[in-house]
Formats: C-alpha cells, sequence, structure tokens
C-alpha cells in the first residue's frame, strides 16, 4: 500500500482552508467530545494526587506513593495490546462501557481505609490504567470519524489546552476534598465525572460500521499496528522524534527540584514553575491547528522541539524570571509533536487499524518518558546541574534537526542525498 504524506498542508501554492477555532466549537460532536474531556480529565488529575497522598497516609512509605502513580502509568507499556480491542468493537460503546465500569469500579475504594486494604488500591489503579489506553484508543479512532479531518488539528490542540487546563486546577481540588473528606469521597467525584463523560459521549453523532470479524489472531492483529508505522515514511519519523523528545523531557523533568536548590527557593516552588508549564501548554493548544495548517504536521513539530531545546538550556541560569520563562517555553514546545504525532495518525491510518495504531504511537510517545525519568534520578547525583541542563538542550535539538533533514516527495518522506 502506498503510504500518503502526513505534509497536508504548508504546500506553496496550495489554498488553504480558513477554518478556525470557532469553527472547531460550532462543531457538535467536537463540543461534547471537549466537555467529555474536561469532565473524564478533571476527575483523573484529581485522583492522580489524591492517590499518591492516600498511600502515604497509610503508609508512611514515600516508595510507596510514588508507587501509586506508577500503577496509573504502567499499563502504558501495552498499548499496542490493549489498543486491539479498540479494533475489534465498535468504538462509541467500548467508550461508554469503559466509562461506566470505571465509575462503578472506583466505589470499591470506599472499602480501602487501612493498609491492610492498600492492595485495592493499587488494583483499581492498574485496572484504571488499563482501561485509560483502551479509552484514548477508541477516542482516537473514534473522534477520526465523527470530526472533519481538516479540523483535527485544531480539535488535538484544544483537547491538549483542556486536558493542561485540567492539570492546572484538578490536583488542587482533589488535594482539598482529600483533606475535607477523604479519599473515598474524591474517587466518588471521579465516577461522578465518568458518568457526566459517558452521557456525552453517547449524544455523539457518528455512523460506525461493525468490525469485520478478525482473520487472525490477537497477536498478529496487535503487530498490524505496529508493522504499519515502522512501514509508513510519514508517521514513523514524527513518532520516533517524539518520543525521543518525550525521553529527553524526562531526564529534564528529573532536575526540577536541583533547579529549585539552585533558585534558593523551597521544594514547594517546584508547583509554581509547574503552573507556568501548564500556562505553555494551555495556550499552545490554542493556536496549534492554524500553525499545523500553515506549517504542516513535521515543521509544527520540528519548531516545537526546538523551542523545548532552548528552553532546557536556559533553565541553567539561575534567574526566577528565566526559570519561569523557561518553563512557559517548555509548556508550548513540548506539545507540539505530540498534538502533530496524533493529528498525523488519525489522518494517515486507516480506520480498522486506528485503535491500534494510536495505542502503539502513544506507548512509543510516553513510554520513554518514565525512562528518562530514571536516567535522569541518576544523572543528577552524578553531573553538575548547568552542565546536565546543557546537554540537554543540545541532544534535545537532535529530533527537530533530523525531521528538518526528511524531505516529502511525491507522498513519501526520504533523506537528503549525500554528494
Amino acid at each position: 500500500m502506498t503510504t500518503k504524506t502526513t505534509e497536508t498542508a504548508g504546500v506553496p501554492g496550495e489554498a488553504q482552508p480558513s477554518w478556525t477555532l470557532a469553527r472547531v466549537l460550532r462543531d457538535r460532536n467536537a463540543r461534547l467530545y471537549l466537555a467529555g474531556v474536561v469532565a473524564s480529565g478533571f476527575g483523573t488529575s484529581a485522583l492522580w494526587l489524591a492517590s499518591g497522598i492516600w498511600v502515604k497516609d497509610l503508609t508512611g512509605s514515600n516508595g510507596l506513593a510514588a508507587l501509586s502513580m506508577l500503577a496509573m502509568w504502567a499499563p502504558t507499556l501495552f498499548g499496542p495490546l490493549l489498543g486491539t480491542l479498540a479494533d475489534r468493537t465498535r468504538r462509541k460503546p467500548l467508550l461508554i462501557r469503559t466509562n461506566l465500569a470505571l465509575a462503578a469500579l472506583l466505589l470499591t475504594l470506599f472499602t480501602v481505609d487501612s493498609s491492610q486494604s492498600l492492595w485495592l488500591l493499587f488494583a483499581v489503579l492498574m485496572v484504571y490504567g488499563a482501561a485509560g489506553v483502551v479509552h484514548d484508543a477508541a477516542e482516537a479512532a473514534l473522534v477520526a470519524g465523527a470530526i472533519a479531518p481538516s479540523l483535527l488539528g485544531d480539535f488535538n490542540g484544544l483537547r491538549m489546552t483542556a486536558n493542561e487546563g485540567m492539570k492546572l486546577v484538578a490536583p488542587l481540588a482533589g488535594a482539598g476534598i482529600y483533606a475535607a473528606y477523604g479519599g473515598a469521597a474524591v474517587a466518588l467525584l471521579d465516577a461522578v465525572t465518568f458518568v457526566l463523560a459517558t452521557a456525552l459521549y453517547a449524544c455523539v453523532r457518528v455512523h460506525e460500521p461493525k468490525p469485520e470479524p478478525p482473520t487472525s489472531g490477537w497477536r498478529a492483529q496487535t503487530a498490524e499496528g505496529a508493522r504499519f508505522l515502522r512501514v509508513h515514511q510519514g508517521l514513523r519519523p514524527l513518532v520516533l522524534a517524539g518520543g525521543a523528545t518525550m525521553f529527553l523531557s524526562g531526564v529534564n523533568g528529573a532536575t526540577v527540584y536541583a533547579v529549585v536548590d539552585g533558585l534558593g527557593r523551597s521544594p514547594a516552588y517546584a508547583g509554581v514553575l509547574s503552573v507556568a508549564q501548564g500556562v505553555g501548554s494551555v495556550a499552545v493548544g490554542l493556536v496549534s491547528g492554524p500553525l499545523i495548517r500553515r506549517l504542516g504536521e513535521r515543521r509544527f513539530a520540528g519548531c516545537g522541539i526546538a523551542l523545548t531545546a532552548v528552553a532546557v538550556g536556559l533553565r541553567a541560569v539561575p534567574s526566577d524570571a528565566v526559570a519561569l520563562g523557561a518553563g512557559a517555553a517548555v509548556g508550548a514546545g513540548l506539545p507540539c509533536v505530540l498534538i502533530a504525532a496524533l493529528t498525523a495518525v488519525q489522518r494517515e491510518t486507516p480506520g480498522p487499524l486506528l485503535g491500534r495504531v494510536a495505542a502503539t504511537a502513544n506507548t512509543l510517545l510516553f513510554a520513554p518518558t518514565a525512562i528518562g525519568l530514571a536516567v535522569g534520578a541518576s544523572l543528577i547525583e552524578l553531573v553538575d546541574l548547568q552542565a546536565l541542563l546543557a546537554g540537554l538542550g543540545l541532544a534535545t535539538l537532535l529530533p527537530a534537526w533530523h525531521l528538518r533533514r526528511l524531505r516529502v516527495t511525491d507522498g513519501r518522506v526520504t533523506r537528503p542525498s549525500v554528494p
């Protein structure tokens, strides 16, 4: 099969569509999806923080508290396998069933009241993470069929804005509810947001034919998603550049408390830097659609990676103003490759494969972050902070340079010839 180019915009002489964010918000399906993202994202962000506090209170262990957050993330490693489920059934009913099942599952956390029942919390968080992988794969596939292709860049940008906006307010709300009423109350809040999101998804109007019966086993179907990404000469560079960038962002993330120390601030100041990064992510989500149309996914991703690289290097400067500006710049630059990759995957992947390809891409994009955090935690004890940040900034330029070197010709991405 001949692959199509992901450079669907920014071609000289080609008329550009006049879509705007207002056009996205006038789209009924887009409005419903975004409202569902806000609802479920609020509950998830609140539970993410509260679960760590809950474990810490019950056990007094920082290690176990960190493991509670890892439990929600770990199923991402099995994205290619879990994403297959999103291609074996209709996606809208799958989203509805998944949300309702999670809402019911969260209610079991009312029985967690001591360290002896802590296993249940970890089990629920693991299932929660696995369901989230299926949910994201099904949602990516359903959105591609429910929203006009020309609106996907704008929609994915607004989705990023909604997610990051919830991360700015929901964790504080979750911590407050936990302090006042306990962990079970936060679980109840999350369950209610899933029910609300279910009602919104149920109102989406989309025609979904019943998937063809599988002609191969589960393993072979799972491999098809990875194979599609591997051979697609437009998607592969974007996803690999995104994975490399997210790995380096993980290393950078491990330096946050060392940066705070260098500023002469208390560890709580890390929260201020996190807010600055969130503001940058919210801002770039609002303009990503027009920028993707102007630059194309590949150039948009490359510009975002380059901005991230410069910002990471600037974090070596011991200045509050520079640290806050660099945090906002990282927040603006880092999502660009994620938005670009997801938009390209949705546009370029055939519908029957989209759940598997989206889940595989998410694994390749997000799993390296955890590895980067582990590497960064080791390096911060061995390498001078300024030297480490300067090196990270230079290393982060490499994925941008790689994307810049690629050429798109007749629907195929090729390397420039070497004289």
